[in-house]
């Protein structure tokens, strides 16, 4: 079984001043992402800058989502890792705080071969006991999982699902045609949630989601309810904004636009830096374009 149908947002973290979290922030997000119908939680991901988060911190803020979540929608705890042993410890710890799923990306830097892939996530996968979906995302890690690799693994009972976000459109229809129809296919990429969705996936992990999350919920629920005219429809009216939240690397645009919408989320941990100037002007008049400010 999938772990949740519909917009999964990929959680920024929010940081006080001196860049510790901001967990009555955190709160704040999460209360109105589930007024919002936002269907589940992403949290310690790439937009929620996990690469630095310490992992006493990265388990803390799976906790405290859990707990403000409070069973409402599903929390999905990112755990991926280069080093396989610290996936399965950064994995069993957030599932003893409470987390639903868990996100879990290809190994970057010291890239492995077919193989070496296949006992990855295998290796993460016995050890847990909540469902797992895999993240390919190959423009950040270096590598792709082949879609041979992606049938293997889908076969184990707690891997249920693919974020695919390598934009390969080829790539998304093959791991469809040969994966069993109940292993679920999420898109990784906001500007193509209806092309994944016209070849059997169930929802998106979004970014978008962030400063749109109803929007992003009517997507794919539209879709998936047989209003595929209003799905695409929105889909296409905000392609040009979604393509402004990534003029520089996610999620530096995201936070800038969710604080000038006066979210007041706070600032990026280095080396992420704030947005360039003229990044933020584009971003303002997209934004402008979709009545966020």
């Amino acid at each position: 079984m999938g772990i949740f149908k519909g917009s999964g947002v990929a959680l920024i973290t929010p940081f006080n001043e001196d860049m510790s979290i901001n967990y009555t922030k955190l709160e704040e997000l999460i209360e109105w992402h589930i007024e919002n119908k936002t269907d589940a939680l992403v949290i310690a991901g790439t937009t929620g800058e996990a690469s630095t988060l310490p992992d006493e911190e990265h388990i803390e803020l799976v906790r405290r989502s859990v707990e403000v979540a409070n069973a409402r929608v599903p929390v999905i705890a990112g755990t991926g890792s280069n080093d396989t042993r610290h996936g399965v410890r950064l994995s069993l710890e957030c599932e003893k705080v409470g987390a639903d799923g868990l996100l879990i990306v290809t190994p970057y830097y010291n890239k492995t071969n077919r193989q070496g892939l296949i006992n990855h996530y295998t290796t993460i996968a016995d050890k847990v006991n909540i469902p797992i979906i895999l993240y390919n995302v190959p423009g950040r890690t270096g590598m792709n999982i082949p879609t041979d690799v992606v049938v293997e693994l889908s076969n184990h009972k707690n891997i249920v699902g693919l974020k695919e976000a390598s934009g390969d459109i080829s790539y998304l229809a093959e791991v469809a045609r040969v994966c069993d129809k109940d292993f679920s296919i999420y898109s990784g990429n906001d500007d193509i949630i209806v092309p994944v969705l016209s070849l059997g996936g169930v929802g998106v992990i979004s970014v978008l989601a962030n400063v749109m999350p109803l929007e992003t919920h009517n997507i794919v629920m539209s879709y998936l309810e047989g209003d595929v005219a209003r799905s695409r429809d929105l889909q296409l009216s905000l392609n040009s904004f979604v393509n402004s939240l990534f003029l520089e690397t996610n999620p530096i645009p995201v936070k800038s636009a969710m604080n000038l919408m006066n979210m007041n989320v706070g600032g990026l941990r280095q080396p992420l830096w704030e947005i360039s100037s003229n990044a933020q002007e584009l971003l303002k008049i997209e934004m402008k374009k979709v009545n966020l400010i």
